[in-house]
Parts: C-alpha cells; sequence; structure tokens
C-alpha cells in the first residue's frame, strides 16, 4: 500500500478508534464526533492508502484483509507515541526553571526557594538568573521575574511588589564625614554607577532637580545585588530597593539614611506564557507566590 504524501493522521487516529470498538458510532462517541463525520474520516484514509478498511452492514461494520491488517501496527503506533508524550510530560512536569534577575533571585528566590520545594517534593527547580529580557519560545523557562509595567503580549502577568528605590551606604563610610543628614551629604561621597537613572529621580524627588552627577567615575556592576556587596564594603553609596536589604540593615551593614523612596514605574511581575497557565508546576508556583508574597496580584 503506499501512503499519500499527505499523511491523514486525524483519520488514523478514528480508524484505530473504530477498528478496536468495531463501531461508526461508538467511535465518533469516544472522539467527540458524529457518525457522518467518523465515516468521512474513514473514507479520506481509504481513499489516501487505496484499500477498503471496513465493510458496512446494516448495523455493524466489520474490517476488511488489509483493515486487519493495518489496525494492529496503527494501534501500536499510538501507544508509542502516547508512551513518548506521557514521558516528556513527566520530565516537563517534574522540573520548574525559574529565570529572574541577579538582584531578585539572590535576595528572595533564594530564601524562599527551599519552602516551595518542601511543599511541592516532586517538582526539582533549576534557577537561571541574567539582566537580559528572555523570549520564552526560544527558552526552556517555565516562568520568569521581570520588572517592568506588566503588559507583555501573550504573557500572563501576576504583580509581586513595588521597585522602589532609595540611597544606602555602610556606617562606616558615613562616618568619614560625620554623617548623611542632607541628600546633599551624599555627594561627599563616591556613588556607586552615577549614571543609573534612579539617581536623577531618587534626587528629584529629595528636592535637588539639578543634581548633575557627570564627570564622577564611571562603575557599573551590572545588577543591584553587586552594587549592595560594593556599599556593604564601603565602596560608596549605592541606590537600592531598601526591601532587599532589611537583614543588612538590622547587622548594621547598611543604613538607608532618608525616608525618601522613588520609583521609574517598573515593578517586580511574575510572568509566563497564556498557553502555560494550567500546567502543574506553574500552577503549584503561582499558588506559592500569591501565599508568600503579600502584596501577590493577579
Amino acid at each position: 500500500m503506499k501512503m499519500s504524501k499527505q499523511f491523514p493522521l486525524n483519520a488514523l487516529r478514528v480508524f484505530e478508534s473504530a477498528a478496536r470498538l468495531m463501531s461508526f458510532t461508538r467511535a465518533g462517541e469516544e472522539l467527540g464526533l458524529t457518525q457522518t463525520a467518523v465515516s468521512y474520516q474513514i473514507k479520506l484514509l481509504e481513499d489516501a492508502i487505496g484499500e477498503q478498511l471496513f465493510l458496512r452492514r446494516p448495523r455493524q461494520v466489520s474490517l476488511t484483509e488489509a483493515g486487519e491488517r493495518l489496525a494492529p501496527r496503527i494501534a501500536e503506533a499510538f501507544a508509542i507515541m502516547g508512551d513518548a508524550l506521557a514521558t516528556l510530560h513527566d520530565t516537563s512536569e517534574g522540573t520548574l526553571i525559574i529565570h529572574s534577575t541577579a538582584t531578585f533571585a539572590s535576595r528572595w528566590l533564594a530564601r524562599h526557594l527551599g519552602s516551595f520545594q518542601l511543599e511541592n517534593p516532586t517538582i526539582a527547580v533549576r534557577l537561571e538568573t541574567s539582566q537580559e529580557m528572555i523570549d520564552f519560545s526560544k527558552t526552556e523557562a517555565d516562568v520568569a521575574i521581570r520588572t517592568g509595567k506588566g503588559d507583555w503580549p501573550g504573557l500572563k502577568a501576576h504583580f509581586l511588589e513595588k521597585s522602589h528605590f532609595t540611597p544606602m551606604l555602610s556606617p562606616q563610610l558615613a562616618a568619614t564625614i560625620g554623617g548623611v543628614n542632607t541628600p546633599a551629604d551624599i555627594l561627599k561621597l563616591r556613588i556607586i554607577d552615577p549614571g543609573d537613572p534612579w539617581w536623577k529621580i531618587w534626587f528629584a524627588a529629595a528636592g535637588m532637580p539639578d543634581v548633575d552627577l557627570g564627570g564622577r567615575p564611571v562603575s557599573r556592576f551590572g545588577a543591584q545585588a553587586f552594587e549592595a556587596a560594593a556599599a556593604i564594603a564601603g565602596q560608596g553609596v549605592a541606590i537600592l530597593k531598601p526591601e532587599f536589604y532589611a537583614d543588612d540593615v538590622a547587622l548594621g551593614r547598611l543604613i538607608q539614611p532618608f525616608d525618601v523612596l522613588s520609583d521609574d514605574g517598573s515593578d517586580y511581575w511574575l510572568v509566563y506564557p497564556q498557553a502555560r497557565r494550567n500546567g502543574k508546576k506553574i500552577r503549584a508556583f503561582r499558588d506559592f507566590m500569591r501565599k508568600t508574597m503579600p502584596t501577590f496580584r493577579e
């Protein structure tokens, strides 16, 4: 038998069901099709291979010799495909791949993922970090933590928290100038990454909109977590999200000299493709984030 170039997969599925149940009516019930649709699909398959597969009798069908030869092989083929898909499903459902900014990963996720895995022992976690905004169609990541406005086409976005920022520094560095008592005192110290646009926003909110940080030594650490490490080491003043560094403040490694908080409109979001929203591991992680972060919003 010579198959057509257009492999009639739907028709083969209908044939497998009809051959197993020996009934076009029952095959239709199993597949959600009318008896007429089943008959049509069988006819398409017969035309494609050039052989009659069923003998049609009133209220009864039976396989022809060609049909009897084909039926067990098609059943085996669908069983193999089913096993392959089940194996893939089990593997993909077993590992949750999270993409995150380095700062959110080190300051929040690393502290909470152990609890997630205790609650979901069948789900392994792989954490990937970068400052890049990933394309879900080109990566294995299941979910991502992003900063932005939450308006990414094709993605479901859940608000996690505001991305506030304010200057922070080590108390030892502040002591070198007798303390940081006014925003102008910051200008007496080295500023970590003076080219960061957050500085201009914060100084404007603090009543100093005309501050010019040009001409200062440029330093780019690539992630807020690294800037915080430099600030803890007394290397300068960093502009940070204070919620991430509450422990360092409590331990005396950092101080937040001012209550003035600013933001640039980019908040933290949990995102994933709309089409995958019902996946078991994504549902589990979404539920965990909803429970763990008080500011989580749908």
